[in-house]
């Protein structure tokens, strides 16, 4: 039987741990930031990050994109569910995805501490290295 989980257990790292992405998605591009923490550190992430203990995963998703972008998004598409097991960062994540084409405002770098820069890509012409979460939600988006 499993032991129980702690106040002092981490999700992702001391247990699988619940995500949540948001592929945001303009005239044909797409939306990446660069990571500057584990898990996948440097590497380009699409917006996303845990669900909050009652906090549905469609509205962390949003949460996740005011936080990070400075975008309010008016919608999200469910596209499907991805696990990344990352042996180099010892974290392990189950990830609901999904797909944002309506937003307001433009992106920024706002939380610095956290993500170094950003852009727009084609989804035939994406920078490396590509985060896991990433590459997982590429293909869904064409």
């Amino acid at each position: 039987m499993a032991s129980p989980i702690t106040l002092t257990q981490r999700p992702g790292i001391d247990f699988p741990g619940v995500g949540v992405g948001l592929a945001i998605v303009r005239d044909g591009k797409l939306l990446l930031y660069r990571r500057l923490r584990a898990p996948e550190a440097g590497y380009w992430n699409i917006v996303g990050g845990k669900v909050d203990a009652m906090e549905p995963a469609k509205d962390a998703a949003l949460r996740e994109a005011i936080e990070e972008t400075g975008l309010v998004i008016a919608d999200a598409e469910f596209l499907g569910v991805t696990e990344q097991i990352i042996p180099a960062d010892g974290q392990h994540w189950v990830s609901l995805l999904y797909v944002a084409t309506r937003f307001s405002g433009e992106p920024r770098l706002t939380e610095p501490d956290k993500l170094s820069e950003f852009g727009w890509f084609a989804l035939d012409d994406l920078p490396t290295p590509l985060s896991a979460f990433t590459q997982a939600v590429v293909p869904l988006l064409r």
